[in-house]
């Protein structure tokens, strides 16, 4: 592997082992960064987590496997010493893991509403807090969110999902005037529709309204679906030291989508 734009940087992608955050630790690695690929410690995950971390070897890269659910803040501050004492350090934190629950909102529960909230929002902190006291004594760092499109438009059905996402975001905001002064960007990347296997279950479920998922290409300016590569291409930038100046923003992978 060549000498790629983050080389020597150690990245946290959370939720690496399928999808969006498999992408983004895929691309981070093809960039020359040691990545530690966070899932949730069920065997389904392991295994999915393991060739993520194989492919990033065959690339020539450094991965560590670092099964911990996000929730739980405890095991995150656990991932994060295991990736730092593995890799030499951490530079890069990524915050991807996230749920979807669909339903119209009288039919949501509580306990529904409450874990849509612990993972997305919760579990976005969690990996922030943990990793936060290593980025600010080093007086750098790159934070990047994952939040959705949702948070901006809204959904009927989604609204755990959209408000959940919504605060990922003001937590953004919030984190990069915080922490700014002291080195550390954080920015958000709201995908819009983006072809992975949630938007499949999703088509499945009929949830694209007139036309299905045809339907929602001809009404994205650029014509066609989101790819997780181009996620993952928005996180990469975001993560280099030419950004730098980038802060605090808002950065839509949507296609021009706008509703």
């Amino acid at each position: 592997m060549g000498r790629g734009r983050v080389e020597g940087k150690a990245a946290l992608v959370t939720g690496a082992s399928r999808g969006i955050g498999r992408e983004i630790a895929l691309t981070l690695a093809r960039e020359g960064a040691a990545v530690g690929v966070n899932h949730l410690p069920d065997p389904e995950q392991a295994a999915l987590a393991s060739e993520v971390v194989d492919q990033v070897r065959q690339l020539g890269g450094k991965a560590v496997a670092l099964p911990a659910d996000v929730v739980d803040g405890l095991a995150m501050r656990g991932a994060v010493t295991t990736l730092i004492q593995t890799l030499g350090g951490i530079d890069v934190v990524v915050t991807n893991a996230g749920i979807i629950h669909r339903g119209p909102l009288v039919d949501v529960t509580e306990a529904d509403w409450d874990r849509v909230v612990a993972v997305n929002l919760k579990g976005t902190f969690n990996a922030i807090h943990a990793s936060l006291p290593h980025l600010v004594r080093q007086r750098r760092g790159k934070i990047v969110t994952i939040a959705s499109e949702l948070a901006l438009i809204g959904r009927a059905g989604a609204a755990a999902y959209a408000a959940s996402k919504a605060g990922v975001i003001g937590l953004t905001k919030s984190l990069a005037l915080e922490f700014g002064p002291k080195g550390i960007t954080v920015n958000a990347v709201p995908p819009g529709f983006i072809d992975t296997p949630m938007l499949r279950a999703s088509e499945s479920r009929g949830e694209f309204g007139e036309g299905g998922v045809d339907g929602a290409i001809a009404r994205t300016p650029v014509r066609r679906a989101g790819l997780p590569e181009d996620v993952a291409a928005a996180v990469s930038f975001l993560c280099l030291d030419e950004a730098g100046y980038i802060t605090g923003q808002i950065i839509g992978i949507n296609g021009g989508r706008n509703t």
